[in-house]
């Protein structure tokens, strides 16, 4: 069996919060439809990505995953995540606020849903002039507090309020309260869950006309009322390198702008590697098989981990709209089954920043 990388077909999700802004951005004729979420690589059972090349065309992930898992995931992560890919990987468009939400973490999820929990990241890849969001809490509550704030609708007066531009980058734990606010494109990684609990909904019907569902008492449960005294990710820009932005015991990012050809090795890590082209155009091309494929801005892909090495090459004359002449970046996601190693420990120790 060729291993290759694996292209999607659009997976888009209209919400009452989304925008217009997502199929332009993936080379797709626009509408008028609030597309908020463009669902790249996802094995969620609701949702799962359908692949658009190679042999696999037209088969779901899910199921590819399931007849080559150790060549796929990786066989770490196949024996961790028993076969399941155990990431989701989003572009979202705000054009509205979303709700302020939280998630629950692994234990919670899996008594009371049987899924995985959902920490995730973002990535700010456009922002308009005076967007803002929402993570964690600006001052200690009590739960009482938190009660009292949800009857009288003032429990953003209590939430960390944060001005975003273009590059900046959030984690979200399970258990930290957020929302996305309107004017903002991000690419988010998170875990491969569905699961999330509204706490306040501006009071505004949902698609079908009918009020969304609110879930405070579960989130009361979930909440995580620490305050920290920074929420925001600092990081160093990246220029021709790979820098590591996000590294959790759920998943390892990294975030690269390319400007000449770039060579990646991550068979180290025993992890497939979702790669999301936020800007730009470029081709990737597998060294061990000559295989490549063209990932313009808005596109995303899945590595198997069998084949993890490959060369990055920056078009100079973009192909696609969303591209223009914007330097190409890329926004890399896997599962870190190095760092654990003695080896891996020693590479930590030394390199502050990885590739």
């Amino acid at each position: 069996m060729q291993y290759y990388p694996l292209l999607f077909t659009p997976n888009l999700h209209p919400v009452v919060w989304g925008g217009t802004n997502l199929r332009p951005y993936k080379g797709l004729s626009p509408s008028n439809d609030p597309i908020g979420e463009s669902w790249e690589v996802s094995a969620v059972p609701t949702s799962p990505s359908i692949i658009s090349n190679g042999p696999w065309e037209g088969q779901p992930l899910p199921s590819i995953i399931q007849a080559y898992p150790e060549a796929i995931l990786g066989k770490s992560v196949a024996a961790r995540f028993n076969a399941q890919l155990p990431l989701l990987a989003k572009f979202i468009d705000a054009r509205r606020d979303l709700s302020i939400q939280v998630h629950p973490n692994d234990s919670m999820a899996q008594r009371l849903h049987g899924k995985m929990g959902k920490s995730e990241m973002w990535y700010i890849i456009h922002a308009e002039p005076g967007a803002h969001l929402y993570a964690g809490f600006k001052e200690e509550i009590t739960p009482a507090e938190y009660q009292q704030r949800i009857a009288s609708g003032t429990i953003t007066d209590v939430l960390a309020d944060h001005q975003v531009k273009a590059g900046d980058v959030f984690y979200l734990p399970a258990g930290r309260v957020h929302a996305i606010c309107g004017g903002i494109l991000l690419a988010e990684v998170q875990q491969s869950s569905d699961v999330t609990y509204r706490i306040y909904d501006y009071n505004r019907p949902g698609m079908d006309g009918r009020p969304r569902e609110l879930h405070t008492a579960l989130a009361a449960q979930a909440l995580n009322f620490h305050v920290e005294s920074n929420y925001r990710t600092e990081y160093v820009a990246p220029s021709n390198r790979a820098v590591q932005i996000i590294d959790t015991p759920y998943f390892d990012v990294r975030v690269m702008e390319i400007s000449k050809p770039f060579h990646r090795d991550l068979r180290k890590y025993d992890s497939f590697v979702i790669s999301m082209c936020l800007s730009g155009d470029c081709t990737l091309r597998i060294r061990s098989t000559g295989h490549t494929i063209h990932l313009p801005a808005g596109h995303s892909t899945l590595i198997p981990a069998a084949i993890a090495d490959y060369d990055i090459l920056p078009t100079t004359a973009p192909s696609h709209p969303a591209a223009s002449s914007r330097p190409t970046v890329l926004l890399d996601a896997f599962i870190d089954n190095y760092s654990d190693t003695l080896s891996g420990k020693i590479t930590r120790f030394f390199h502050s920043t990885p590739q």
